[in-house]
């Protein structure tokens, strides 16, 4: 049986039974459902379910390959993760909570006005689609790659079909099915990557002591970074980077948050936060020792090493010298990840442009509503392959770089308008925020320019800050003077 028929196969399998998943939790859903989960999900099924929750199929190729260039540096921004989340669960939880949102963006209409209202949900609009388009443009070269392209598919084909799958089983449910779909994506990813550590090993030779000891000695298994404050990846830029991109891309976004605000109470949704903090830690390790291992089985099998880092894994499970089983839960893996990740941001998507922009919530005809909710689903789909088939042609970076990198210039504003209505009394001229919202990132640029050009200081994900910082700057700026009588409300 050829590569591409076990993992069409393997592919159908999945689905299968994601669908299958996706039914007895979609049983009985309303609009509620699709929003909230109704806010029933034990708090348990929502921490495992947030362990896979923001691993894509990026993290699962763009991960391990990264580990050539950069070792494991990349646990660094990992321990600013999880004080992220612990100011997550005890600062933006119980907030959130307290204003019973549909939206976490309802904030700002609250607190600013509706035009920074809309500017926080347009900026989230523009930074999910097009983080979820470079996490989904991955899967779909690899699956280009290794399916399509030896059947003479074209690629546009291929997104069409694997939009539409995920389109079919996130339609119903919303968020709810997202929950369980997203636990059986934490189980099958945990263990496709140790089953594949495993195969690996053995092909190498090695037990789990020699395993051990041939990783801690590898070049590649360097961890802290302290010696040069000017690289991207100096310790103290990636940790306070780490901690502030887990409040802009989890506490602020309606994607993360919209499966945490599922369960109970706060203290519940808090519980869930901490726990799933600590144990992402440990699941981004696995795939960092991973990496070292597909280094070590390159260079013992005196293979080269691809023009891109992200190919190395999908190179090495799908080879011949590899049992079959690996490719498979390469692939496993690979897809589990990726229609979970598509999933959650084409749910997100909808809730966000349904309830922010277009307002539709606040209409008393459910059925109506519904009809808002499906249509607006199937034109996420659209504008999502859309720009899939956009990055296919365009991209030239490593897809984890490029996630980051687009997050910091998309979520640093929402960073900034929440951080200053948080912790400032005062008000805003709500006219000017959207303007200011766009001339953060421009600056931010020109700043990540300036630095590399006259002094060579190349910016990392701490970007994400300046960005920040500049929106409050203009926020602070155009502000009139009067005050609010509170900030954190």
């Amino acid at each position: 049986m050829s590569l591409p028929i076990i993992i069409i196969l393997t592919i159908a399998g999945y689905f299968g039974l994601l669908m299958a998943v996706s039914a007895v939790a979609s049983r009985g859903s309303d609009n509620s459902t699709f929003f909230t989960g109704n806010r029933r999900v034990p708090w348990f099924v929502v921490a495992f379910a947030m362990i896979g929750a923001p691993i894509s199929g990026v993290t699962f190729i763009s991960v391990p390959g990264m580990v050539a260039d950069k070792g494991y540096s990349y646990l660094q921004m990992v321990l600013g993760f999880i004080v992220g989340y612990v100011l997550i669960a005890f600062v933006l939880v119980p907030l959130f909570y307290r204003k019973n949102m549909l939206s976490i963006y309802g904030y700002l209409e609250e607190r600013f006005g509706s035009g920074s209202y809309r500017t926080g949900a347009w900026f989230f609009f523009v930074s999910k689609m097009l983080g979820a388009a470079v996490r989904f443009f991955v899967v779909c070269s690899v699956l280009q790659l290794l399916v399509f392209g030896p059947l003479g598919v074209p690629f546009i084909f291929n997104v069409i079909v694997t939009i539409a799958l995920i389109w079919l089983y996130t339609v119903q449910g919303g968020v709810k099915t997202l929950i369980w779909t997203d636990t059986l994506k934490s189980f099958c990813l945990i263990g496709s990557i140790v089953l594949c550590i495993f195969f690996i090993a053995s092909d190498l030779g090695f037990d789990f002591k020699g395993m051990v000891k041939a990783i801690a000695d590898h070049e590649s298994s360097r961890m802290f970074f302290f010696d040069n404050p000017k690289e991207s990846t100096y310790f103290w830029k990636q940790f306070i980077a780490g901690v502030f991109m887990a409040i802009a891309t989890t506490g602020l976004d309606q994607d993360m948050m919209q499966r945490n605000l599922a369960c109970k109470d706060a203290a519940q949704s808090r519980k869930n936060m901490i726990v799933s903090g600590v144990t992402q830690f440990f699941v981004i390790a696995l795939f960092l020792l991973l990496g070292t291992l597909l280094l070590l089985y390159l260079n013992h099998h005196s293979i080269a090493l691809p023009e891109k880092s992200d190919d190395i894994f999908g190179m090495v499970a799908t080879s011949d010298a590899m049992p079959v089983w690996v490719g498979i839960l390469f692939v496993l893996g690979l897809i589990a990840a990726a229609y979970s990740a598509a999933g959650s941001a084409l749910t997100s998507l909808t809730t966000s442009f349904t309830v922010d922009i277009l307002g539709a919530h606040r209409q008393s005809d459910q059925n109506k509503l519904t009809r808002t909710r499906r249509n607006v689903h199937i034109g996420m789909s659209v504008i999502m392959g859309a720009v899939i088939v956009v990055f296919y042609y365009m991209s030239n970076q490593d897809a984890i770089s490029a996630v980051y990198t687009l997050a910091s210039y998309t979520y640093g504003p929402i960073l900034g308008l929440f951080v200053f209505g948080m912790f400032s009394k005062r008000l805003v001229r709500d006219r000017f925020v959207p303007a200011v919202c766009i001339a953060a990132p421009v600056l931010s640029w020109g700043t990540q320019w300036a630095l590399e050009q006259l002094w060579g200081y190349h910016t990392g994900f701490e970007l994400l800050l300046i960005n920040a910082c500049y929106t409050m700057l203009g926020l602070w700026i155009s502000s009139p003077r009067t005050t609010k009588a509170s900030s954190i409300t």
